[in-house]
């Protein structure tokens, strides 16, 4: 008697071990089909906030100044469809403006390059070319119809920068 009651218990305790995975499984399933259809939908703002990142767009220079936590104080006054992409705790970042415009030659001086953009993005040139435009903590560098810049650039070209600004 007493056999056949372990075994009745092995058996309800098996029983209730196979739901409890069997539902364990299926809320892993549930949880990541969310997260699959969240991430296929083209939901960027949730894609950045697992990554720490964050973009934005701006239709002008003046939209950019009054609602971008950053500064770009190389842009362009003139600079128009500017795309960002950054960390959202502090640098690095990148920025890509459509712009006619050269750049103010007080704040830039062209030299070697010595950084690249952390960031790579579809709408983004290479950063690998030989020469860029030092502007303060920005590199930057010409695009077929703008600018695209990253920060923070190397030191070395954060002094060249400030160096040609006091001149």
């Amino acid at each position: 008697m007493r056999t056949q009651g372990l075994a009745m218990d092995a058996a309800t305790g098996l029983l209730l071990l196979n739901r409890g995975m069997h539902f364990r499984r299926l809320s892993v399933i549930t949880s990541l089909a969310a997260v699959s259809m969240l991430a296929l939908t083209g939901c960027a703002s949730f894609t950045d906030a697992l990554q720490n990142e964050s973009s934005q767009k701006f239709d002008s220079t003046t939209q950019l100044v009054a609602e971008w936590d950053k500064t770009a104080p190389w842009l362009p006054a003139d600079a128009t469809e500017i795309q960002t992409k950054e960390t959202t705790h502090g640098d690095p970042a990148v920025l890509l403006s459509t712009s006619a415009s050269e750049l103010d030659p007080s704040q830039c001086v062209e030299m070697e390059r010595q950084s690249a953009a952390t960031f790579t993005e579809d709408w983004s040139p290479s950063s690998f070319v030989d020469t860029i435009f030092a502007c303060g903590d920005w590199a930057v560098i010409p695009t077929e119809e703008g600018w695209y810049g990253w920060t923070p650039n190397h030191p070395d070209e954060r002094a060249a920068s400030l160096a040609a600004a006091s001149k």
